[in-house]
């Protein structure tokens, strides 16, 4: 890790501090000195889950309570039933209570906190949530009701991968072929005339023509290259993903598939059953019997492990790909080139999206000292979000952190162009719904009455005001 120094002397001086505030073994006349000192400082509780986000945010406790002269205490949480939890604590009027100020949240369970006050419209003293800071998509994604309700943190989205050594192979392959079609296939110019020059500057241009089609604009970019590939030794398929996950599925639908609208947070935005996503599931449909892969013994881990091994020319990843992938070629397990490009539209005429989910910081409603807890949020998702990919693998929402990590960078494209997962909470299970869509029509079943159910489904889920 890149910050490995300091992340140790950022744990060195949190368990001080930890030792300072908890620990009995201190002089009774020192306790009484530090604990006059505490009482004079304001202090937050920030609760988090992941176990992945313990560096940063500790470290971030530090940096903020040094520079503010404030104290902020991290507290991990259990996962389950995370949000109970935090309402539980908030009505704690206990001396011990460690009422979370501001924690971390995935953003569609935010009309949940916010309906039951555990989040509130942000203060955004400091103008952060722009679209000069955030995409649309990260902003959306934290609006409740036009309302800002938390600050955009992280990030997760899927785009494409490719072996660009097997691209630029088939590249040269397709320009060879075209010119031997068009010109003389039987004897050579001779040497020095400009016939060679002529052919070889021809051949270059065209198989750079190639590669460029060969990262896709469309789904049957991906195909003609299926059918015109011949495949090296060992390559098993052209394309290979997790089918039976609706997270590496959505981008199909993601266009024109509405619920919830941008923000995810209206009921009357609802259009499901309309002709284009029935061609786009069509579309997906038909792929099976170019690509057959089988959705029940699938799983995105033995995807990216075929694309490790040169298995796959194509396949669509998660963020956790770049440092996987990127390992793997320092370990010699990867020896070929590859690079990542936003998925492709279904086709000339129909769009694709991919679903996104966000991390956000969340300002407790019951907070007593919400000011400083906004400010700790803005400071966690803006002016330290540089360091949260190395601390913690998430990528950071914000929109100048990891400028120079071009990986990161398609991710974050590919995100502002993204459908954020709806936060209403009727619709709570339309994930599900959606998976099982997608796993029916792989399988061969009628799209259109699929569609048809699944609308039905969430319109009665919407009208009854239930996620059930």
């Amino acid at each position: 890790m890149q910050l490995k120094n300091r992340v140790i002397a950022v744990t060195a001086v949190a368990a001080m501090a930890a030792a300072l505030f908890y620990g009995s073994t201190l002089e009774p006349a020192q306790e009484e000195d530090d604990a006059g000192l505490f009482q004079r400082k304001e202090t937050i509780y920030f609760w988090y889950s992941d176990e992945a986000m313990g560096n940063y945010v500790e470290s971030a406790a530090v940096a903020f309570g040094e520079r503010e002269d404030v104290r902020v205490i991290p507290v991990q949480a259990s996962d389950s039933e995370y949000l109970e939890a935090i309402n539980q604590a908030s009505l704690d009027e206990s001396p011990s209570a460690q009422v979370p100020d501001a924690y971390l949240l995935s953003h569609e369970a935010l009309e949940k906190a916010y309906l039951a006050g555990l989040a509130e419209e942000i203060t955004d003293e400091t103008g952060l949530c722009t679209e000069e800071n955030f995409p649309r998509a990260a902003l959306d994604a934290v609006t409740y009701q036009g309302r800002l309700t938390a600050y955009p943190l992280f990030f997760e989205t899927s785009a494409l991968v490719y072996n660009e050594t097997y691209l630029a192979e088939w590249a040269a392959q397709s320009a060879q072929k075209e010119l031997l079609g068009d010109g003389e296939e039987d004897g050579e110019p001779e040497e020095g005339s400009t016939g060679i020059e002529t052919d070889e500057a021809a051949l270059a241009q065209l198989t750079q023509d190639y590669f460029i089609r060969a990262v896709p604009g469309t789904v049957d970019d991906i195909l003609n290259v299926a059918d015109t590939f011949d495949l090296p030794e060992g390559v098993e398929s052209v394309m290979k993903w997790d089918v039976s996950d609706i997270f590496y599925n959505y981008w199909f639908v993601g266009d024109h598939m509405i619920v919830g609208g941008e923000a995810g947070d209206d009921k009357k935005a609802v259009d499901i059953a309309n002709p284009e996503t029935i061609q786009c599931l069509e579309v997906y449909k038909a792929l099976n019997q170019f690509f057959a892969i089988e959705s029940d013994t699938v799983t995105y881990d033995s995807v990216l492990q075929d694309f490790i091994d040169g298995k796959v020319v194509y396949t669509i990843a998660t963020t956790d790909a770049v440092a996987r992938l990127a390992q793997a070629k320092e370990d010699g397990l990867l020896t070929f080139d590859y690079g990542f490009a936003m998925l492709p539209d279904v086709s000339a005429g129909l769009k694709s999206r991919s679903m996104s989910v966000t991390g956000v910081v969340a300002v407790n409603g019951y907070s007593r000292h919400k000011e400083l807890a906004n400010r700790f949020a803005a400071f966690l998702s803006g002016e330290y979000a540089e360091s949260l990919y190395d601390r913690s693998g998430n990528v950071a929402a914000y929109l100048p952190a990891n400028a120079d990590n071009g990986a990161l960078q398609v991710f974050k494209a590919e995100y502002a162009d993204s459908v954020p997962l709806p936060k209403m909470m009727e619709t709570g299970n339309y994930w599900l719904y959606l998976e099982r869509l997608f796993a029916r029509v792989w399988n061969g079943e009628d799209v259109t009455a699929l569609v048809q159910e699944l609308a039905q489904q969430i319109s009665f889920q919407l009208g009854a005001g239930t996620d059930t």
